[in-house]
């Protein structure tokens, strides 16, 4: 399958899946489905038949809140049954809104409390390190994830440790559950923080566009932890969604889910 069709199918699944269960963050699903389809098409070493093989790359969600993107995914990439995204968010299903680990294969660890997950890939990359392991550890934030302090303690312990194995990849939609992420605290410019603790950074003008991310991704400097900034559109490819905070919590109905599903079938 073509990475652009990944990314369109983990759109369309996100979608449906939020129009059955009237789940939120469909904006936050959206934005990031091209890193998603990217890193599991063209980046990731992984074994669906061996969820836990020793030496696959891992990827976190510390941004669980938008966890449709990693079952949809998985579903599609063979870990599970594409029929039972149909349970997520359902009473006794292990899909729940926020991204599970329990009873799901293929995802890394639970996550949800902001900042947390970004911890928990550093350590998993610091472990792999230790063990003299050739994995990868990626993990995918929000920008408004970036205002906790955790994630810049992460930053300072995987530079102090050169973790040339881990890579942390801000999903920078300028978005965040209130508003505007300019609103709420002095975030940027990103890159050059970033930079400042000590990350080889890249900045990917279109976090959007399949062949900007591959090259992205492509780009090493031994010895320094990587970072990505990717700059998405929230809502990415439904017109109505694009750019608007509603979409943090809306689900689609009616109408608009019906034009959801109609420009997303046209871009096969």
């Amino acid at each position: 399958m073509e990475t652009k069709e990944l990314a369109r199918r983990i759109r369309k699944h996100a979608v449906e899946m939020t129009h059955a269960s009237h789940a939120s963050h469909i904006g936050s699903v959206l934005s990031i489905a091209d890193i998603v389809a990217v890193l599991y098409n063209d980046i990731l070493h992984y074994d669906v038949s061996a969820p836990k093989w020793e030496e696959r790359d891992r990827l976190v969600l510390s941004k669980g809140h938008a966890g449709i993107a990693i079952y949809a995914v998985l579903a599609e990439c063979g870990f599970f049954s594409v029929s039972e995204l149909d349970d997520y968010y359902q009473d006794g299903s292990p899909y729940s809104g926020h991204v599970s680990h329990k009873g799901v294969p293929g995802v890394e660890i639970s996550t949800g409390s902001l900042g947390h997950g970004a911890a928990i890939a550093c350590g998993m990359a610091l472990g792999g390190k230790a063990k003299k392991k050739d994995f990868h550890v990626y993990v995918i934030v929000g920008d408004g994830e970036c205002e906790e302090g955790v994630i810049w303690e992460t930053a300072m312990i995987a530079s102090q440790q050169h973790l040339d194995n881990f890579t942390i990849i801000v999903d920078a939609n300028k978005m965040q559950g209130m508003g505007d992420c300019k609103d709420a605290t002095a975030l940027y410019p990103l890159t050059e923080k970033w930079e400042s603790f000590g990350f080889h950074t890249i900045n990917v003008d279109d976090g959007n566009d399949v062949e900007q991310l591959q090259k992205a991704f492509k780009n090493h400097v031994p010895g320094k932890p990587r970072c990505v900034i990717a700059n998405t559109v929230k809502g990415k490819g439904i017109s109505f969604m694009e750019n608007d905070i509603l979409w943090h919590f809306r689900d689609p109905q009616g109408e608009q889910y019906e034009q959801a599903v109609r420009e997303l079938e046209a871009l096969r």
